[in-house]
């Protein structure tokens, strides 16, 4: 056998292994199916048990049993993490993965936090993120794609958003200074006038550059006002600006899309040593690492 042959032939895995793999890392058997149901459900239930636990009458009457589930459900997801780092090739590939990380985080604050005195139960609302395996479950794969295609998308258009919110950040600066200017020059005008009832809101420039950007996102607090005619028309020059600039990145974004359409539909077999998770249906090798998919 040669020494390429010897490198490249992927390890055997122990039978209970790749059992326990398909079970927990697949969706297409009924095993599969409903672990992934009931990890869903203990995801739903730790992230209501940890709101519930910031309602003060909720956790004053209920507080002992809420505490209890939380610790029940990180031990659980703590067992599920070793579980998944045993059943792959590569523990370190999925512990670096996306969802690798997220399942890390779902529990280990609550350890820290136990070992620190210190209150993290919080960080649970982290393990939400988990819920994107739901697409797994529903036969919803190509959603993940989707999205998928949508942050990388967003990062080819990267260059163009950054110029866009480049000349954003430097008319709402030109913008906050002549409101700036415009009130000041008022309100000291009023005083040499004798005139004290004209309070300015715009105290100074950075005061003013969040008005500006309140008002160019059309968001518009009302915390802060122009009180002179001249500083109402710039507002409302502001607002047709960021009206006009809204529609922007999305064609930015849609245009990598449409270059980068993908009409091969994909499935729910993950790859167990680079976790990559987008196959085409009738795929046998990983498209990353081109590793055997069964």
């Amino acid at each position: 056998m040669s020494l390429y042959n010897t490198v490249m032939k992927p390890t055997p895995r122990a039978p209970w292994r790749g059992k326990l793999y398909e079970i927990i890392f697949e969706a297409d058997t009924p095993l599969g199916q409903l672990f992934d149901i009931v990890l869903l459900a203990s995801i739903l239930i730790s992230v209501g048990a940890v709101c519930l636990e910031t309602v003060d009458h909720i956790n004053h009457r209920y507080g002992n049993w809420l505490y209890a589930a939380e610790w029940s459900f990180t031990v659980l997801f703590a067992i599920e993490y070793i579980l998944r780092l045993a059943c792959v090739h590569r523990p370190l590939s999925y512990a670096k993965s996306f969802y690798g990380v997220i399942d890390l985080i779902s529990f280990l604050p609550s350890f820290i936090g136990m070992l620190l005195n210190a209150s993290t139960s919080s960080f649970a609302v982290i393990r939400s993120f988990r819920l994107l395996r739901a697409f797994r479950i529903m036969k919803l794969i190509h959603l993940t794609s989707e999205s998928e295609e949508l942050g990388a998308a967003v990062w080819r258009a990267r260059a163009k958003i950054i110029v866009f919110l480049t000349a954003v950040l430097i008319t709402v600066t030109i913008a906050g200074t002549a409101m700036y200017e415009v009130e000041r020059h008022t309100q000291k005008l009023n005083s040499q006038l004798g005139k004290t009832d004209f309070e300015t809101q715009f105290s100074s420039i950075p005061q003013s550059i969040y008005w500006a950007i309140v008002t160019m996102t059309t968001v518009g607090y009302g915390d802060i006002v122009p009180n002179t005619t001249l500083g109402k028309i710039l507002t409302a020059i502001l607002i047709l600006v960021g009206y006009s600039l809204i529609i922007v990145p999305t064609g930015f974004v849609s245009a990598e899309m449409i270059d980068s359409r993908r009409q091969q539909t994909v499935s729910t077999q993950t790859c167990s040593y680079c976790m990559d998770e987008n196959h085409a249906t009738d795929a046998v090798y990983c498209r990353i690492c081109g590793k055997p998919l069964h």
